[in-house]
């Protein structure tokens, strides 16, 4: 559900609870927009977490450890300077809005008793967080500054009177009376829930949809009495913290709201709940971000690669009419005396062919026949000296595409932890800007670097090894496996690395290998997908190679049509 004004009721209590009266340590600002506050309260050690991220704005009491760069920013700065060692007087919640404040008491410049203020507004893009004078309600700074430029409704800059949020005219569901709310819905409107978020402060579509659902009745009353019950889980502060499950999404709520059935994780407090499902959110767009940036510099780098394939691709052509270069220097030789001085073309016979017919060479009038010939000795001689190089370019960069079209691969099907080691092989390799020192102690190659390889077990009972990347293929191929281990990889398809361990398996654990190995490939989405094997032993990697590249011999193929119920039923080891 959104982080709406009953989550930031629920919190705001449960923090009040927790903190006030606490002594604020640590301030620390791990993100641009992300504040974190070291606060000792009621003999326990507590992280608040404060995210302006205009993504995914949201507080709670954290269990996570974060890294802290090195300078702190402007912002940290100032906060130090006012509230480090001030005691929280209270959190509180602005009616049913959006609007959290916490109020704190510190000593200022003169060492005085000061009353400041942190006031985080959780809208959506709009999210802010700001530092106040809490006697003068001047604001001190913000995560955010917003200028008369950027909005002509409200500015936020130091040294301006902080204002509120412009009102929408909502009403606060936790003070309407009976009679206020029934004449909202009379007569029915077409959309109870757009009625009931349109109306009242705090209310987001999800708890709109989950109050019109528990309805005995669609009338007024009967939405009043639904109304009324959640309502008084608000005022009385009953909570039932649950991340819960729905069309394969995570998602999280604090009111009781869903049916019995729903696959959920109960949670004892609102924060441990947030604190959990925000981990994980963070986790997955992390991924998902790291990947599409991945992905856009790998597109780049095989579209230019692509285009200097084709201009080598010309360039051979052109070397391979080197021959007619020299066919024309030698009858422009031979039959200077024919060439009429000025001409842009001659026909002179080809002595070379039976019947000696006339060929056209093209000239430039402006040398003579003499001058012409030389001119096609040099494109001859020019050609063949770069038709090697050339055929030599054309191979290194066909290998270029294809570890491009590996590694995009990898990055479409890899999680976090692999992400982040094709991230310091692109590096390494010179596609993306970074440390190639740091990411070379990273390759797996560093005395005691552990480099983790998905295991299945097959129904054997024999472990299968899958390889997720290239540091992750190299290492099995080259230092995991052994002589008599089968490996496993798609024929002349991008995928993993794959290897039984051990011999005496039947053809059902090389069935389920197979099976792997097509559906961690390029080839997952097809059918009799070719999946070569042989034996390890017969496995190489060249010097000098690309990673992830082999050449492999003694091969059989068997063929397979990879299929994801099967994949799953192959127990992962953890």
């Amino acid at each position: 559900m959104p982080f709406d004004g009953t989550v930031l009721h629920a919190l705001a209590h449960e923090l009040n609870e927790k903190l006030a009266g606490g002594r604020i340590g640590k301030i620390y600002q791990p993100l641009p927009t992300d504040l974190l506050l070291q606060i000792r309260s009621g003999g326990r050690n507590e992280k608040l977490l404060l995210s302006a991220n205009l993504t995914y704005p949201r507080l709670y009491l954290t269990q996570e450890n974060f890294q802290n760069p090195m300078e702190p920013p402007m912002f940290t700065m100032l906060l130090r300077k006012y509230i480090e060692g001030g005691i929280i007087q209270r959190i509180f919640q602005v009616e049913m809005e959006r609007i959290l404040i916490i109020e704190i008491q510190s000593r200022d410049e003169l060492g005085d008793l000061h009353l400041y203020r942190l006031l985080f507004e959780l809208m959506g893009r709009h999210s802010n967080l700001l530092f106040l004078d809490g006697e003068k309600e001047i604001v001190m700074d913000a995560i955010h500054h917003v200028t008369p430029s950027m909005s002509r409704v409200r500015t936020v800059l130091p040294g301006r009177i902080y204002e509120l949020p412009p009102s929408q005219g909502k009403k606060n569901p936790l003070t309407i009376t009976r009679e206020e709310f029934l004449p909202l819905f009379f007569p029915w409107p077409e959309d109870p829930e757009k009625k009931l978020v349109e109306a009242l402060q705090g209310i987001s579509p999800f708890v709109g949809r989950g109050i019109v659902a528990k309805a005995a009745s669609f009338t007024p009353e009967g939405l009043w009495e639904a109304f009324e019950e959640t309502r008084m889980h608000l005022i009385h502060h009953h909570y039932k913290p649950v991340i819960f499950s729905i069309g394969g999404k995570s998602d999280f709520c604090v009111l009781p709201l869903l049916s019995p059935d729903q696959k959920r994780e109960e949670f004892d407090e609102v924060s441990a709940c947030l604190d959990t499902y925000y981990r994980i959110k963070a986790k997955e767009d992390l991924s998902k971000q790291m990947g599409q940036e991945l992905l856009q510099v790998l597109h780049q780098e095989k579209k230019k690669n692509e285009k200097k394939l084709r201009k080598l691709e010309e360039t051979l052509r052109e070397s391979l009419e080197a021959e007619q270069y020299r066919l024309w220097g030698e009858l422009l030789t031979s039959f200077q005396h024919e060439v009429q001085e000025g001409s842009s073309q001659a026909f002179l016979l080809n002595y070379y062919e039976e019947g000696s017919p006339r060929i056209e060479i093209p000239l430039d009038p402006h040398l003579s026949a003499t001058e012409n010939a030389q001119r096609y000795f040099k494109l001859y001689n020019k050609a063949k000296r770069s038709l090697p190089m050339v055929k030599e370019q054309i191979e290194k960069t066909k290998e270029e595409i294809a570890y491009l079209d590996q590694v995009i691969l990898q990055v479409e099907q890899a999680d976090q932890r692999n992400l982040g080691e094709i991230r310091e092989e692109l590096i390494r390799e010179g596609i993306l800007k970074g440390d190639k020192k740091e990411a070379k102690k990273k390759n797996g190659k560093e005395k005691g670097t552990v480099v983790k390889i998905d295991r299945y077990r097959s129904s054997e009972g024999y472990m299968i090894y899958v390889g997720k990347n290239n540091l992750q293929n190299d290492t099995l191929t080259t230092r995991i496996a052994r002589d008599r281990d089968t490996w496993l990889h798609t024929k002349q398809i991008p995928g993993s690395h794959v290897v039984i361990s051990g011999e005496g398996f039947s053809e059902k654990t090389l069935h389920e290998a197979a099976m792997l190995a097509a559906y961690f490939s390029k080839g997952r989405n097809s059918s009799s997908v070719p999946v070569d094997y042989t034996l390890i032993r017969h496995v190489r990697k060249p010097n000098g190679a690309k990673p992830g590249f082999v050449i492999y011999d003694h091969q059989k193929t068997l063929y397979v049509t990879p299929d994801e119920e099967k994949v799953r039923s192959i127990p992962k080891e953890t």
